[in-house]
């Protein structure tokens, strides 16, 4: 009996890691749905984009003025709290943000706000959302 549970337990982490729909690790689709338009850029313009767009732990997406012009990026590695938090900070000495600068989810405790864990960026990838 104790060796079956114990079997059990010990299996329980591959049979919940076959029901996932992405591999550990791995970004989810993000939603809108989103199609490539041109070649991704390691460094994006401050003044290229007016407005960010959240999708999930995983992806932002920076948008041009009037929303003419969208970039996702994917972020390299999942950054818990993003999307609940839905607003970040970051740090620049540069006219524009690189996919090697690090961002800060931001959350509001008490009146105050407060910047969470650190999350690398990726390439600013220009796309154009399939569906709003």
């Amino acid at each position: 009996m104790k060796r079956s549970i114990a079997l059990s337990i010990a299996l329980l982490p591959l049979a919940l890691t076959a029901c996932a729909k992405t591999a550990p690790g791995e970004a989810p689709p993000a939603s809108p749905a989103a199609e490539v338009i041109g070649k991704a850029v390691s460094c994006l313009p401050l003044t290229s984009y007016s407005t960010t767009r959240i999708r999930d732990d995983w992806t932002i997406d920076f948008i041009g003025g009037a929303g003419s012009k969208v970039w996702r990026v994917t972020l390299p590695h999942k950054c818990p709290g993003l999307k609940s938090a839905d607003s970040f900070s970051f740090e620049t000495s540069l006219t524009q943000l690189c996919s090697n600068d690090i961002i800060y989810p931001i959350r509001q405790y008490g009146g105050q706000y407060q910047r969470e864990g650190a999350c690398g960026l990726g390439d600013f990838v220009p796309v154009k959302l399939l569906d709003k």
